[in-house]
């Protein structure tokens, strides 16, 4: 969901060594977070790169059936179509820095999918929450335009579609995802009706301890079966109705017994479209943003939208692991010094000690 994700920095793998080199040298019992963010970002700065990248798609063993899948959870993996074996940064097409085309390639595993990390502990507590969906977190983030688009009815000349808000491998045919809703008509396409599909996902953006330019997402899709004799009207108010008790249920399960409350927003692949709020720390905090998806999205699924509705949500890992386990800048996500990892167990929501 375009406007609700927190962007985010990246380290590559030699400033990894870096930072275990300074923590090395320190003897400080805690992480010293200035030390820390600008080690990253003077590291950063000064790393060059050859000019052409070459990289290893995963491996596909989704399922292609366009017929439901069953109701059980599952993992899925595979790599999106189409895929590229080089990213050639000396192209006049191509607007990615070394730096991001580093993360792009080698970044195996992913962070939510290594435990004790913060975004992989809020991940598995919001797929605990949907025990029946299918949970894909291995797509491909080289997707075509199209699906990062057109797909979910963006228009031409909307400003996400621009050089200066994504970065293009071979513009305008392939780009870095800027949302997992990228991958959304393809499972539907698959035959996924009720999923999770989790991602790192890629935008433009200056670097602060709240930006950067890779951030990470969880999507989330439920598909109706609409009664024939129902009412159209009736049939919406029921999808909105178990969205909304949905993710007001998410929201409780990630931060207790909050008060939630719903606010209007615009979004192009869904109608109604909502921001769920909570009452958190004394403030109102946006959590997510959801609605029902656009018509036209099912219809291109294969779907008789006269029989089927869907609703759709999409968060940020990393806004909700800031707020939850306190860490005040999020490039201390990449970080891979022992005095950050050791803070956290497995599957526990722990206070990040400075």
């Amino acid at each position: 969901f375009i406007i609700l994700s927190n962007n985010m920095a990246t380290t590559t793998p030699l400033s990894r060594h870096f930072l275990k080199s300074l923590a090395s040298r320190s003897q400080a019992r805690h992480l010293r977070l200035s030390e820390l963010t600008s080690a990253l970002s003077s590291h950063q700065q000064c790393w060059h790169h050859p000019s052409t990248f070459h990289f290893a798609a995963s491996a596909s063993s989704s399922s292609s059936s366009p017929t439901p899948l069953s109701n059980s959870a599952a993992y899925f993996s595979s790599a999106t179509s189409p895929t590229t074996s080089v990213i050639n940064l000396e192209s006049p097409s191509c607007n990615i820095p070394p730096h991001i085309a580093d993360r792009v390639l080698s970044q195996t595993p992913k962070l939510y999918q290594q435990q004790p990390h913060p975004l992989c502990t809020i991940k598995e507590k919001i797929e605990d929450f949907f025990p029946g969906f299918d949970y894909v977190d291995s797509k491909d983030p080289i997707v075509a335009s199209t699906a990062n688009f057109d797909s979910l009815l963006i228009p031409p000349d909307h400003v996400s579609r621009s050089k200066s808000d994504t970065y293009y491998v071979d513009h305008p045919d392939l780009c870095l995802r800027t949302h997992t809703s990228a991958h959304q008509l393809e499972l539907l396409k698959q035959g996924h009706r009720e999923f999770l599909c989790t991602g790192d996902v890629y935008r433009r953006d200056d670097i602060d301890k709240s930006h950067y330019p890779i951030f990470h997402q969880m999507e989330g899709v439920k598909v109706f079966d609409l009664p024939q004799d129902g009412d159209p009207e009736q049939n919406a108010e029921l999808v909105m109705e178990d969205l909304k008790e949905t993710l007001e249920g998410l929201a409780k399960h990630l931060f207790g017994p909050v008060e939630c409350r719903w606010v209007d927003e615009y979004f192009p692949f869904t109608h109604p479209s909502l921001e769920l709020e909570i009452w958190y720390q004394d403030d109102w905090m946006e959590v997510l943003g959801c609605g029902v998806m656009q018509p036209k999205i099912l219809q291109d699924a294969g779907y008789d939208t006269s029989k089927h509705q869907a609703w759709a949500f999409g968060l940020g890992l990393e806004r909700l692991a800031m707020v939850l386990f306190e860490i005040p800048d999020i490039r201390l996500f990449w970080s891979q010094d022992e005095r950050f990892w050791n803070q956290f167990q497995p599957g526990e929501i722990t206070k990040f000690q400075l």
